[in-house]
């Protein structure tokens, strides 16, 4: 009698033991005379039940976690293979709170399918995007991409459709489509989770984006720090090819299109979308001035899209469902979903896509269940590690990119990393300079030197001079407006955040909060 069972393989679950479990699951099952299908997803992304085991029954996937090795065989004598009762049964995994709370578009399959399965995608509703884009044309695509307010996951927010209407329309033999797939900010895991358990969404959002542009050849950059993404995308894009969704002909159309894996060493600067084409160019990645746009002289100095993984892997979705689908969920300009990544201190760790909207205090306090230390939440950092500290007071803030903004921050790509009461802000101030110091491209002044100085009157505040603090703050606004990029312009924020909510740790006191009120 045969049982299926799918177990995560992503980099979370492995770290967590999953690849130990399946060893198990494998030799008890050939013990009980069982014929094992063991299928290997990516991880639905509520990393407290990793490894999180799924069994087939008739009434549906049944779970069980967080699983560990010499668990299996107390399940399996319970009769895990049946859906049986066990201290770690969690029921229909649609039915965990911390999923059924969640809208999720561009996740929807991640946790569910195979990823290396063309076929099981196309089963859970893939290549339907792909299959409306073809009967729209480029004008249609683009036209619906405008309309559906997509903006940039990155960190920018820019409209999505803008920059593809801008490449569209750009004269060349030779266009490109650049995935930034340089997932480098802290608590950031959502790039990582759509590669390694849902992959073909992505190319099939980069094969809509080159019907769109008139491009023919797509890039993925991805950090070498990656290894599983890394292999789970290529057997994706080897899997593709042979179904003919890439290179010559898409799907029987008149169109081209192939993607290549670049790998990148994992330089922060190289997240930027300049320094990262210098970086696939086999130079050293460096801040380009603009103009010229990369829409204009991108890669090899032909038009070019640079997309955020998840900017690329919504696109399916709005295709397939239409603009005004994805544009009923959100707020203001910020429409659709995010999927936003809690991490940190807190209990419930995980990804949690869910409309804009939402607010600060909600996801921290009710879906991530507050601190792990069970000690009370005194900081937020959204948006990675230049990104601002967020105190209780500001947690009506909703998720969306101008409140947040408005608030002095910044969603960035979507990390949340919660910190409790017995953090240092004046350390956290001095390692967002020190990080700024270490992971700059040198190019600029106020990101390479203002950084190494920063650093030093941080450390003289420290040293018990609160004057410092106004050279403090004149140094960040020298690095917002004066540096290149995002690096040197936004490494101000969590310094500045901190200087203002927590005046206490720079022993600032009313010093400190008289200066935040100028």
């Amino acid at each position: 009698m045969s049982v299926t069972i799918y177990l995560p393989k992503d980099a979370a679950a492995l770290a967590l033991g999953a690849d130990e479990v399946a060893a198990e699951l494998t030799r008890l099952a050939r013990a009980a005379g069982r014929d094992l299908n063991l299928v290997r997803t990516g991880s639905r992304g509520l990393f407290w039940l990793e490894p999180m085991v799924e069994v087939a029954t008739p009434g549906g996937r049944i779970a069980y976690g967080p699983v560990e090795a010499s668990d299996v065989e107390g399940l399996v004598a319970a009769g895990l293979f049946e859906g049986g009762a066990h201290p770690l049964r969690l029921g229909a995994p649609a039915a965990i709170p911390f999923l059924a709370r969640q809208t999720r578009l561009t996740f929807a399959r991640t946790g569910i399918v195979d990823p290396a399965s063309v076929e099981d995608y196309r089963a859970h509703g893939g290549w339907a995007g792909l299959e409306r884009a073809l009967e729209l044309g480029p004008e249609g695509i683009v036209e619906e991409v405008v309309q559906s307010g997509l903006r940039g996951r990155g960190g920018a927010g820019f409209p999505t459709g803008v920059k593809w209407r801008t490449v569209a329309a750009a004269k060349a033999l030779q266009k490109y489509i650049v995935c930034n797939a340089d997932e480098g900010d802290s608590g950031t895991y959502a790039d990582r989770m759509i590669m390694e358990g849902d992959p073909f969404v992505l190319i099939e959002g980069m094969v809509i984006a080159g019907i769109a542009v008139g491009a023919s050849r797509g890039y993925v950059y991805l950090r070498s720090e990656y290894p599983h993404a890394a292999a789970a995308f290529a057997l994706a894009l080897d899997e593709a090819r042979r179904a003919g969704l890439l290179g010559a002909r898409i799907g029987g159309s008149a169109h081209d299109f192939d993607i290549e894996l670049r790998m990148g060493a994992g330089a922060y600067v190289c997240g930027e979308e300049t320094a990262l084409l210098d970086s696939i160019e086999g130079k050293r990645g460096q801040v380009r001035a603009k103009p010229p746009l990369p829409a204009h002289q991108g890669l090899f100095g032909r038009p070019t899209v640079i997309n955020n993984v998840i900017s690329l892997a919504s696109v399916p979705f709005i295709l397939a469902e239409g603009a005004g689908a994805y544009r009923d969920f959100g707020m203001g300009r910020s429409r659709g979903t995010m999927p936003i990544q809690l991490a940190g201190n807190i209990r419930f760790g995980g990804l949690y896509e869910t409309a804009f909207g939402v607010t600060l205090g909600e996801l921290v306090d009710e879906i991530g269940g507050g601190t792990a230390s069970g000690r009370p939440v005194r900081a937020v950092q959204v948006g990675g590690p230049l990104g601002a500290y967020f105190p209780r007071a500001l947690f009506d803030t909703p998720f969306d990119y101008e409140a947040f903004a408005a608030a002095g921050g910044l969603i960035g790509h979507g990390g949340v990393v919660v910190f409790d009461d017995t953090v240092d802000l004046r350390a956290q101030a001095r390692f967002a300079m020190e990080f700024c110091a270490i992971e700059s491209c040198g190019k600029c002044t106020p990101c390479r030197i203002g950084s190494t100085r920063g650093v030093e009157v941080i450390d003289r505040i420290g040293a018990g001079d609160p004057k410092q603090i106004t050279l403090l703050r004149d140094l960040c606004e020298t690095m917002k407006f004066g540096s290149l990029c995002a690096l040197g312009g936004f490494a101000p924020y969590p310094v500045l955040s901190a200087l203002d909510h927590f005046p206490e740790d720079f022993g600032a006191g009313a010093t400190g909060s008289a200066a935040a009120a100028e």
